[in-house]
Order: structure tokens, then C-alpha cells, then sequence
């Protein structure tokens, strides 16, 4: 199977920056596009951003120009650089990823367990 681990959540202050990682380990032949979505109490889970086994990405509105997805496919590892920390930004933050366990296999998605970012004053 495989496992996402997620670490870099914590408390900052508004305007702050945190960086997040994520790294998939496990029986992996391959693995495609890596995200991050985030879940406010109260809230529907939500896409903060994706990032393709090429490098292309995709943001939501609410981050766009304040955070950063990469990745580093040697590390099977993602990270999601975040500046200019709003409140609102407060959530809980599971990494995904598409993977292939083996050769000609269907693509699941898995998800990290998540780590928490408050953003607060």
C-alpha cells in the first residue's frame, strides 16, 4: 500500500509563512498529478492546489500569488510553500496523490492524515 505523511502545520501569525511537505512511500510504480486541499471546521473539504508529474499547476482563487506548489519526483515528495498568511487560511491540510502501484495498474487516489494550520494572532 501506500502511506502520505504530512509535516510543516503549526500556529503563525497573520502574514506569516509556513511550508508544508508531503511524502508518499510504499509499493509506488508511479505517481501523477500531487495536491494539497484543506478543510475549515464548519467547511467542505476544498482543492488549494495541484501539481502534474510535469510540473504544471493549478490554484484556487484564495492562494493564487500567496502560495507555491512543488515537488520533488526523485523524493516521491510535494510541498506547498505558504506566504502571506491570512486567518482564513486556518484549516486542516491533506496532501494527495495519484499513483500506480504497479505496471498497467488503474491510478488510486491517496490522502495524507492531515496537519493542522492556524493562522492567529
Amino acid at each position: 500500500q501506500v502511506q502520505l505523511v504530512e509535516s510543516g502545520g503549526g500556529l503563525v501569525q497573520p502574514g506569516g509563512s509556513l511550508r508544508l511537505s508531503c511524502t508518499a512511500s510504499g509499493t509506488i510504480f508511479s505517481i501523477y498529478t500531487m495536491g494539497w486541499y484543506r478543510q475549515a471546521p464548519g467547511k467542505q473539504r476544498e482543492r488549494v492546489a495541484d501539481i502534474t508529474s510535469g510540473g504544471s499547476t493549478i490554484y484556487a482563487d484564495s492562494v493564487k500569488g500567496r502560495f507555491t506548489i512543488s515537488r520533488d519526483n526523485a523524493k516521491n515528495t510535494v510541498y506547498l510553500q505558504m506566504n502571506s498568511l491570512k486567518p482564513e487560511d486556518t484549516a486542516v491540510y491533506y496532501c494527495n496523490a495519484e499513483v500506480t502501484l504497479r505496471l498497467g495498474e488503474p491510478i488510486y487516489r491517496y490522502w495524507g492524515q492531515g496537519t493542522q494550520v492556524t493562522v492567529s494572532s
